[in-house]
């Protein structure tokens, strides 16, 4: 939220905006973290105190004692303006007629391979190994932009599932996404961190984020709290504060209810709350900043904050594009206290991002109707929420009749080698435990967040089952609780239908699982479902390899090690969903996912099952098709032209290695 700075961009011990403090404009923006004494690295206290001993509060909160900023070196102002792109509509392996429908048809250009591998860096920290250069450092793209960001998020998850093992301590902030925020920043994991005006590379139009931490790391807005980033630039005559870019959040009186027009109120004074003493806004800092770029043109970054239908106390920060500040004037406040207001207009020809969002709101409502509805359930109540069949395409009424079921059906029961029986926890399993065995054979971490997220990828999840005497609400049960996002089955233009949700999706969400019936390898040759039919899911195909879990060097974490992203499981799994089956059977193939299959097993009537769970790779925007790599049959080889039986592959894909 904005906030008073003082001269090196830093609040004041108290969020009191009564008081103006008159200083010379910023100079940098730069986090800077302090390196401190062993092991006092990820303390979180706090953001004004009382801070342990011998631990340095990290930016923004605090800099080091004596600590000067540098000014920039002057810069003609040309040099930071950058066009806006223009690029073709393929994402993350989708096809084009699938961004046309989830994105108002604007273009973006293909990612590559998101799944960069992790550094392997050993040893202390001042030795890590960033995987990526000091220009790439400066100078973003796609690969290190994801590779940024997945790293940040395994490290939250890891800091988070640490954090829900602990009791509760009063007045410690338990903040996963600021340790993360603090490791990467201090260890320079980071990318973009020149500053420019216009649009940042290796972010989309779009793009969502759940922690602000996030648009740090990755330079799209460097503040993390403050709700305007500026910067200092030479002009003809004189030194220059230019705005970089905003993040409307609702802390303060913005009017963001329109697609392409957003007011934005100034930062400082004391105008929002009645029952404080009334203060003006001064034209200083962001105020000043936002003042000069409307009378020089230059674009601003606009970020969004939305309502986060998963949780409903959490926001998800969303980029809306390139904007102009069209005009800017003095209003009173509701405490009596003047406050600049700011006109920010959308340029053209950028995606409809933010009137997405209102729509998916209005069907949410009822308000309006979905275009292109079929059916407002195909599951028919069998899961949580509903489940849409939509064709904006051609007219088509539906897929081929199958029996819908949510999880997997068994003819007879899948055994583990060694036998296993469930906890004897009698409330909710709690993280941490020693005495639930569930825990345990987890390796004595709990599988999941406090907000159901997959911690890491695993050989095998055991889950509490229903043969387990702990409550049906259970954190240790994700995988059987249900649907978590609203999702909808649509009709592509050139891959049949596809799948994808009306909700932002988090890494490591669980989505469904893969719902039929357990086969055979020989009843699957007898009747036809063979390896090239995409309603079979095999466990003993090849899939692509990528690493998604924490790395424990990064907090010199020596045990437990990293887990395994190998899986191991006892023998061959082969669901057929060509008769019964869930949402999960309308997920496309794509060479560069979004989405992975886990294995989860649990009990039920003294005999384990095994299930196949689907959790999103990383964060996915609304009306954004969910995907999975199919695999490769073991027996075909490997082949640069496509084998007979193989069918062709339109993710469209950088990666796309032609068929599956």
């Amino acid at each position: 939220m904005e906030g008073v700075t003082d001269g090196n961009g830093v609040p004041p011990n108290a969020f009191d905006k009564s008081k103006i403090l008159d200083v010379k404009p910023l100079r940098s923006l730069a986090p800077v973290f302090p390196d401190g004494p062993q092991g006092q690295y990820f303390v979180c206290a706090p953001p004004f105190g009382p801070f342990p001993s011998g631990f340095t509060p990290f930016y923004p909160f605090s800099v080091p004692p004596g600590f000067q900023s540098e000014p920039e070196t002057p810069t003609p102002i040309r040099l930071f303006r950058t066009a806006v792109p223009h690029f073709s509509a393929t994402r993350n392996g989708e096809s084009g007629a699938s961004m046309d429908a989830s994105r108002g048809g604007s273009g973006k250009p293909p990612r590559k391979n998101r799944d960069v591998q992790f550094s392997s860096g050993k040893g202390p920290a001042k030795d890590f190994k960033l995987g990526f250069s000091s220009t790439e450092r400066d100078d973003g793209n796609w690969e290190v932009v994801e590779n940024v960001l997945m790293r940040f998020d395994a490290l939250r998850r890891r800091f988070s599932q640490l954090e829900d093992a602990k009791e509760t301590t009063s007045g410690i902030i338990r903040r996963a996404d600021l340790k993360a925020g603090n490791v990467l920043m201090s260890k320079g994991i980071r990318t973009n961190m020149k500053k420019r005006i216009g649009a940042v590379p290796g972010i989309q139009y779009g793009e969502i984020f759940f922690f602000r931490m996030e648009l740090c790391v990755v330079g799209l807005h460097a503040p993390s709290m403050g709700g305007i980033d500026y910067i200092n630039v030479r002009g003809n005559s004189e030194q220059e504060t230019l705005a970089l870019s905003i993040v409307s959040s609702g802390g303060y009186d913005d009017e963001a209810e329109d697609a392409d027009v957003l007011i934005y109120s100034g930062q400082g004074g004391n105008a929002y709350y009645k029952d404080k003493e009334a203060a003006d806004q001064k034209l200083e800092r962001g105020n000043l900043a936002l003042e000069t770029s409307l009378h020089r043109g230059n674009e601003v970054r606009v970020v969004r904050g939305m309502k986060d239908a998963v949780s409903t106390k959490a926001k998800v920060y969303v980029y809306d594009g390139l904007y102009k500040i069209q005009e800017s004037w003095m209003e009173k406040g509701k405490s009596g206290g003047s406050m600049f207001k700011y006109k920010l207009l959308r340029l053209p020809g950028q995606p409809d991002v933010f009137a997405l969002w209102k729509s998916i709101e209005k069907w949410k409502e009822g308000l309006s109707s979905r275009p292109g509805l079929i059916l407002p359930d195909l599951a028919s109540g069998a899961e949580s929420m509903p489940v849409s069949l939509v064709n904006e395409v051609d007219d088509e009424k539906g897929p081929a009749y199958f029996t819908y079921f949510p999880t997997v059906k068994y003819s007879k029961s899948f055994k583990l080698l060694h036998p296993s029986f469930g906890c004897n926890c009698h409330s909710a399993c709690a993280p941490g435990s020693t005495n639930c065995s569930c825990i345990q054979k987890n390796g004595g971490d709990f599988p999941y967040t406090a907000n159901f997220n997959l911690v890491s990828r695993k050989s095998l999840v055991y889950e509490c089952g229903p043969s387990c005497p702990c409550f049906p609400n259970c954190k240790n049960r994700v995988s059987q609780m249900g649907l978590k996002v609203r999702l909808e089955i649509f009709k592509t233009r050139d891959r049949g239908w596809g799948l994808r949700s009306w909700d932002p999706i988090r890494a490591g969400t669980f989505i469904c699982e893969y719902a039929g019936e357990v086969i055979d390898k020989i009843n699957t040759r007898q009747s036809g479902e063979d390896d090239h039919n995409e309603h079979v899911f095999d466990t003993s195909r090849t899939y692509q390899s990528f690493r998604w879990n924490f790395e424990p060097e990064l907090i010199e974490e020596e045990s437990p090690p990293a887990p395994t992203e190998e899986f191991d499981i006892p023998s061959p799994l082969i669901i057929s969903a060509k008769n019964i089956g869930n949402v999960a059977r309308f997920m496309n193939h794509s060479c560069s996912p979004n989405v992975f299959w886990q294995p989860v097993i649990y009990e039920h009537n003294n005999e384990s099952f095994l299930h196949i769970a689907f959790f999103a790779k990383r964060h996915i925007p609304p009306m954004t098709e969910l995907t999975y790599d199919y695999g490769i049959a073991p027996t075909d080889g490997e082949s640069n032209s496509t084998p007979s039986g193989r069918k062709k592959c339109l993710c469209g894909s950088p990666q796309c290695r032609g068929y599956y």
